[in-house]
């Protein structure tokens, strides 16, 4: 076989495995989610439950900022293996509880069954959290629920939008005057 025969052999049979693969892959319909890392399916599901958690109204919402990204970041970065675990598989617990609640997966669901979905499990949560060992780990949707704060109010959007926010430098006032339903500081 001649060098060139090779080398188009290779090219066609390596082309035809990323093609074929592209394909199948691009018919799934359903959210693949759960699993050791986090697909782009699970970021989606993670803004939608941050986005319920932290809707739009006058200020952006959590999806805005991006905290599903956050999310990714913050469990593969900073939890702990058992706690890894722990939220990956909460990702699934919380669709399937959507499917028992509503008949219907959390994606699919309203923005009125979301938001009961999560005010039940937030009650979950809080019961869990007062019976649970001190080795044992943190409630799933406490954690989902912690990273959202964290990841929208700390974000531009969080930041800039929902809170007042003062850009540094600027000098130092100790007794800056408050009124009643004035928004928090961001710093």
């Amino acid at each position: 076989m001649e060098r060139r025969e090779l080398i188009k052999t290779i090219a066609v049979l390596t082309g035809a495995a990323f093609v074929g693969g592209g394909i199948l892959s691009g018919c799934k319909t359903e959210l693949q989610l759960g699993g050791a890392v986090f697909s782009k399916d699970d970021i989606l599901f993670l803004d939608e439950v941050a986005e319920t958690i932290i809707p739009a109204t006058s200020t952006p919402g959590a999806k805005a900022a991006k905290v599903g990204a956050l999310m990714k970041v913050m469990v593969n970065d900073t939890y702990s293996e058992k706690d890894q675990v722990v939220f990956h598989k909460g990702i699934v617990a919380l669709d399937e509880a959507s499917k028992k609640a509503n008949g219907r997966s959390f994606m699919d669901a309203s923005p009125a069954q979301r938001t009961t979905l999560l005010t039940a499990l937030d009650a979950e949560a809080k019961a869990y959290q007062k019976t649970k060992k001190e080795d044992e780990p943190a409630h799933y949707f406490t954690m989902m629920k912690q990273l959202t704060l964290l990841g929208y109010f700390t974000s531009k959007e969080g930041a800039t939008q929902a809170l007042r926010y003062l850009p540094v430098p600027g000098k130092y006032i100790g007794d800056y005057p408050y009124k009643k339903g004035d928004k928090a500081w961001a710093y």
